[in-house]
């Protein structure tokens, strides 16, 4: 046990080093997040498009859709692709043979996602507080919860889609989902109407509503953490009916 263990702490800090020396993971899963935080949290543009609500400040706003977009961007993004090319030339394959096993690889996998996770919420969060972040507003509990749900859902189907599309299709899909789910998809903004209502049933909408919840209202918002668990559960079996090493 005690060697399992080894191998796949060894294989996370791989993966995560890999993550955070390869400069397109770096732009998705740091950059990016850091210059949206930036951009919404010192200008008028929340306030522009109507998603400031009343007396609450922009940062505010900004860090919990920024939190999500930078779960989105490790855990389904760019987790996503990273795996689907790791499949194409046949590491996962040659990994799986090894006393690693196929399920120390997804091990390692998994840990990688939460070591880049802790970097990014250190980086972001520091920011935000520079920029004004009222940290006495935040539920700390409500927000480990929404960023551990949020990125076992969005890691499951990323994994999905990285078994079983051809890279090329999970790049081209998972950029388009990863813009979609920033824009309209309730991960960034909330959206109202009927089309808020179903995104809130999705894992964007979940966690973003979650994450908002959490940092703007000190809350837990276990609704949008049961539907983040079900879409975990759902995407974990078919992942493990579906995905291919080869």
């Amino acid at each position: 046990m005690r060697a399992d263990v080894t191998r796949i702490l060894a294989q996370t800090r791989f993966e995560t080093l890999t993550v955070l020396r390869n400069g397109e993971q770096l732009l998705l899963a740091l950059i990016l997040p850091l210059i949206i935080l930036v951009g919404l949290g010192s200008t008028d543009v929340l306030a522009s498009i109507g998603a400031l609500p009343a007396g609450v400040s922009r940062i505010q706003v900004a860090t919990a859709g920024v939190l999500g977009v930078a779960v989105a961007s490790i855990a389904f993004t760019g987790q996503g692709i990273q795996t689907a090319f790791d499949r194409r030339y046949g590491v996962l394959r040659q990994l799986a043979t090894t006393p690693l096993g196929a399920g120390g690889v997804i091990g390692g996998k998994l840990g990688a996602v939460l070591a880049v996770l802790v970097v990014q919420v250190a980086v972001l969060g520091t920011t935000a507080m520079v920029l004004g972040l009222d940290t006495t507003s935040v539920s700390p509990v409500g927000t480990v919860l929404a960023l551990l749900a949020g990125a076992a859902a969005l890691v499951s189907w990323g994994v999905l889609m990285a078994g079983t599309l051809r890279p090329e299709a999970t790049l081209a899909v998972a950029n388009l989902l990863w813009v979609l789910m920033a824009s309209v998809g309730g991960l960034l903004f909330p959206r109202d109407g009927l089309w808020g209502a179903v995104a809130d049933l999705t894992p964007p909408g979940a966690l973003g509503t979650a994450l908002r919840a959490a940092v703007l209202d000190g809350a837990i918002a276990w609704v949008s953490l049961l539907v983040l668990t079900v879409w975990t559960v759902v995407g974990a079996l078919l992942a493990r009916r579906w995905f291919s090493f080869d």
